[in-house]
């Protein structure tokens, strides 16, 4: 039997649809290092773009994702690469059995069932694909679809969320001034001791005090930052040596394996981290 739904309803229907099968079903672990929830909602409220800035693993992505469970609302994350192009971003037409159709994009998806999309890392994506996000950072709040001729206006709940690492920024790698400041921007860093020690142990199922003595070793590899490290251990690095530790490895193998490893192939600074974990176990 052919559908007797007129085609605006059954499109509503879809995007229903769409849009449930986005929404986080449960609560992410977020622990609140400052005003940083409220500040949020505030910006979302005035569905102002929100750039989150800080190093690898310090929870922006767990942020991100906590307060669209918070908020109800639907969660399209893409992570950002230098061959991404403008129509991974929006959407490109593909040949099927019936000839071409158009297939959305995630930011188009996103634009359409009213969804927050975020950008990670998006300094890796090439600068004149980060352009086609500009319509919809300001009053515009459009989305142009140049190759099917179509004007996306974004849905009321729409709101664009982008994260990048300061710390690796470059002349050559760095978000235009026009992009820059279409967006609120929110500093993120590795939480205090007692905040990322409560994280370590509840993420990764280990007493605290086990928890306080990752954290500490991690301390001393963010000391080294531009000392012959890039980046010291992250959060999510802390979490990692702690859930092999929750398996039974001693702790000395998985300091090594999941925080000093990853960290510099340099046989002089794995030595000194090495001494680092020592210190501690």
């Amino acid at each position: 039997m052919a559908d007797s739904r007129p085609e605006a309803e059954t499109a509503t229907i879809m995007s229903e649809i769409n849009r449930d099968q986005y929404l986080i079903q449960a609560e992410p672990y977020y622990c609140p290092v400052g005003n940083e929830v409220d500040m949020y909602v505030a910006a979302y409220d005035a569905r102002m773009p929100v750039m989150l800035k800080g190093p690898t693993g310090c929870g922006k992505s767990r942020f991100v994702e906590y307060m669209a469970w918070k908020l109800q609302k639907p969660l399209i994350t893409v992570a950002c690469n230098e061959d991404m192009t403008a129509s991974d971003l929006v959407g490109r037409f593909l040949l099927d059995v019936n000839g071409t159709k158009w297939q959305d994009g995630p930011l188009t998806v996103a634009a359409r069932i009213g969804a927050i999309c975020y950008l990670d890392e998006v300094v890796e994506a090439r600068q004149d694909t980060t352009v086609v996000i500009h319509p919809l950072t300001d009053h515009r709040r459009n989305l142009p679809l140049e190759k099917k001729g179509e004007l996306v206006e974004a849905h009321d709940d729409f709101q664009i969320v982008i994260s990048y690492n300061p710390g690796y920024q470059s002349l050559m790698k760095d978000l235009k001034q026009s992009t820059k400041q279409r967006f609120g921007a929110m500093d993120f860093d590795y939480p205090d001791t007692e905040i990322e020690t409560e994280i370590v142990a509840h993420e990764g199922k280990i007493d605290k005090a086990t928890a306080e003595k990752l954290v500490q070793v991690a301390q001393r590899s963010r000391n080294l930052k531009g000392h012959g490290l890039d980046e010291g251990m992250s959060t999510r690095l802390l979490v990692y040596a702690a859930q092999l530790i929750n398996k039974g490895i001693d702790a000395q193998s998985a300091c090594q394996m999941a925080l000093v490893r990853p960290l510099t192939d340099d046989p002089d600074m794995r030595d000194t981290l090495d001494a680092a974990v020592n210190t501690f176990f």
